[in-house]
């Protein structure tokens, strides 16, 4: 029998959050961490996770623990092969110019920011930013960039006043920066960037020490995020 919740498939739904922990996790997870992640006993998380193998989204080392596959990656290409195709040699100059790992965030379920791809500066020491990486919209200048590109109205609600006023200067200037908040050792400049028919996204630079000002890379950003939007027939 198919459990159901909510309207849909409890397994299905399981499965899909399993993707989305192992997304989130900064090391691969044992079955029993997973499990515990998934608040599902060993024997269920192991059957699920069988699944997921057969369709090659999920694999396990030679120590047990569970990674994402390239099976996945093939999936994530094809719902945004256009924006990937008319943003990378875009995002991998602005990697080079600056000198930073460049980025590209976009605005998930309304209060999340997940990097969607990144680059590494060629022949430089770069940082290395996965994607897929998630964290709520309003810690670091990825996400905020989003908001400070989307009307006031749509912030959202409940905003501790100082926060409030640092996504308003992020609007007026155009650009947001932050330092340590989402990895404790980077910092990062982002502005908004605005797609047609795609979610609200942000361009992002982000470095263990800014090589530049914050508002010459936000220049050299916002230079990038026309040349990509004009790319994708914006």
């Amino acid at each position: 029998m198919v459990e159901q919740t909510g309207g849909g498939s409890q397994t299905l739904s399981r499965g899909i959050r399993i993707l989305e922990i192992l997304a989130a996790s900064d090391r691969a997870p044992s079955i029993d961490e997973l499990a515990s992640a998934l608040g599902v006993h060993r024997s269920v998380a192991y059957r699920l996770l069988r699944t997921l193998e057969h369709h090659g989204l999920t694999a396990r080392d030679g120590a047990g623990r569970i990674r994402l596959t390239a099976g996945l990656a093939s999936l994530a290409y094809g719902a945004s092969r256009d924006l990937q195709q008319a943003a990378y040699p875009e995002l991998v100059a602005a990697a080079d110019e600056l000198g930073m790992t460049c980025l590209i965030a976009v605005l998930l379920d309304g209060d999340e920011a997940v990097t969607l791809m990144s680059a590494s500066p060629r022949g430089q020491v770069g940082v290395s930013y996965r994607p897929g990486h998630r964290h709520p919209i309003t810690r670091g200048a990825p996400g905020r960039a989003i908001l400070a590109g989307l009307p006031r109205a749509s912030w959202p609600a409940g905003l501790d006043p100082e926060l409030l006023a640092e996504l308003d200067r992020s609007a007026a200037r155009g650009y947001a920066t932050s330092r340590g908040e989402v990895v404790s050792s980077l910092h990062s400049v982002a502005v908004p960037l605005a797609l047609p028919a795609q979610p609200p996204a942000s361009l992002a630079a982000i470095h263990i020490d800014l090589p530049r000002g914050e508002a010459e890379i936000a220049e050299a950003l916002r230079g990038g995020a026309d040349r990509i939007a004009r790319a994708f027939g914006g």
